[in-house]
């Protein structure tokens, strides 16, 4: 009873980090500034809000268990930055709509790359409930109206899928690490990552300070960040890759869903159907299970 009471547990950490994720675009909103500055303030501000949260925990990081996954937390560190920076440049060689398509292929690419590195059987039911909620994705990004157009940000966005499937992949292969310890590690290291592309396409002279701006950047980076992080690096190593690819799903749809219920914006019937098709997918291939376990 306790294994599967951990199971739901950690399933409801990784979901709610997937519905924190969701909500960055409307903090977004509220930040004149570019992708890439936010990116770095976010990993900054999520890691060094991390360790004096830790600090005042009077906890320590483990520095035995960090050393033995030094090597991952930093390939896995510069990867989540590398992998920041390419969908940055998607967004700019091509529609949005074509890059979040190409970026959500990464959930795909951690299901097919389970059976061989985690040995996870590739059940009937989880390949129906993937093919399903990237069609609903599909949907959701409005390529079917827009057309598929801008191949150099399309090849930027499926590699900065294939990087953040690498992040997942690695954050499962660590020995156990706590997710604090981890998360303050992974997102100091990609915040360094960030700063050098930081430098050199953003015009530090022309930045602009006011109060709302350094609010929300501070939300961004404690909530979105830090917070979010520690639940998403937290839960996953304990979850098969399978459910968390398709639980992934849910943050592009939280955000479709505040878009057009906050924020007010057209959402077309095409996009509804592709919102219910990845919602009831994820439903589909996550309940089943537990109540498939429960009857054991």
């Amino acid at each position: 009873m306790i294994s599967k009471q951990n199971k739901l547990s950690e399933n409801s950490k990784l979901i709610l980090s997937m519905l924190i994720f969701g909500t960055i675009g409307l903090v977004r909103k509220y930040i004149p500034y570019s992708s890439g500055m936010i990116a770095f303030v976010r990993g900054l501000t999520g890691a060094l809000f991390l360790f004096v949260f830790h600090l005042l925990q009077k906890k320590r990081l483990s520095g035995e268990l960090l050393k033995a996954n030094g090597k991952k937390l930093c390939l896995s560190g510069v990867l989540l930055g590398a992998n920041w920076i390419l969908l940055f440049e998607a967004y700019r060689f091509t529609t949005i709509s074509v890059a979040t398509i190409c970026y959500y292929m990464a959930p795909v690419f951690v299901i097919l790359a389970s059976p061989i590195l985690f040995h996870e059987k590739l059940t009937l039911k989880k390949v129906i409930c993937s093919l399903t909620a990237v069609f609903g994705m599909i949907l959701v990004s409005g390529v079917t109206q827009t057309g598929f157009t801008g191949i150099k940000g399309a090849l930027l966005g499926l590699s900065a899928a294939m990087l953040y499937a690498a992040v997942v992949i690695i954050n499962k292969k660590m020995d156990a690490l706590a997710a604090d310890d981890r998360t303050i590690v992974q997102l100091g290291i990609a915040a360094a990552a960030l700063l050098p592309y930081v430098l050199i396409t953003d015009d530090l002279s022309q930045i602009e300070v006011n109060q709302s701006a350094i609010l929300m950047l501070l939300v961004a980076g404690i909530l979105h960040t830090g917070i979010a992080y520690a639940l998403y690096f937290g839960s996953i190593q304990k979850i098969p890759a399978q459910t968390v690819a398709l639980l992934s799903y849910l943050d592009p749809i939280t955000a479709v869903l505040i878009s057009a219920f906050l924020l007010k914006e057209d959402m077309s019937l095409l996009t509804f159907i592709g919102v219910l098709l990845v919602i009831g997918s994820t439903i589909f291939a996550t309940c089943q299970k537990v109540e498939w376990k429960n009857k054991e």
